[in-house]
């Protein structure tokens, strides 16, 4: 005959492990519904990102009109190009940095060497070898009158 002592601790146990359980099947729904609340959020802010995405590529700045352009499979950056172009066509880097879509010390920077532009910013550059001085005038005028 088993004695009181270990009838009595087993009796103990069973009952932990049945509030245990009782206790821990909340905290799964819980965790559960968590989870699936947390996956949907994620979802949402995926596609709320790729509309925005589609949103910025369709509504770009007055400036990247240039960026319309396609970049030819032969054209490379270099910043002594684009320091005699901004010459050639008399801008200041500022005026450079409007046309483009960039800051004037960006502008700079990409001349020095010290940077190298952004891709979105390459097909403007390249289109900077297309335009002339009035026509790079008129583009900053009309982007000076939007601003």
């Amino acid at each position: 005959m088993p004695n009181i002592a270990s009838v009595l601790k087993d009796e103990i146990s069973r009952v932990a492990r049945k509030e245990v359980r009782r206790e821990t099947a909340a905290l799964k729904r819980a965790s559960t519904s968590y989870r699936a609340e947390i996956a949907a959020l994620k979802r949402r802010a995926q596609e709320l990102e790729r509309q925005l995405r589609q949103v910025l590529r369709s509504a770009r700045p007055a400036g990247a009109a240039a960026n319309d352009a396609p970049i030819a499979s032969g054209s490379r950056f270099s910043a002594k190009s684009l320091a005699s172009q901004r010459r050639r066509l008399g801008l200041s880097a500022a005026e450079c940095g409007l046309l483009l879509g960039a800051s004037a010390q960006s502008v700079y920077n990409w001349e020095e060497g010290k940077a190298r532009p952004r891709a979105q910013h390459l097909p403007a550059i390249f289109a900077l070898r297309t335009i002339g001085r009035r026509q790079a005038n008129a583009h900053l005028e009309t982007l000076k009158k939007a601003a």
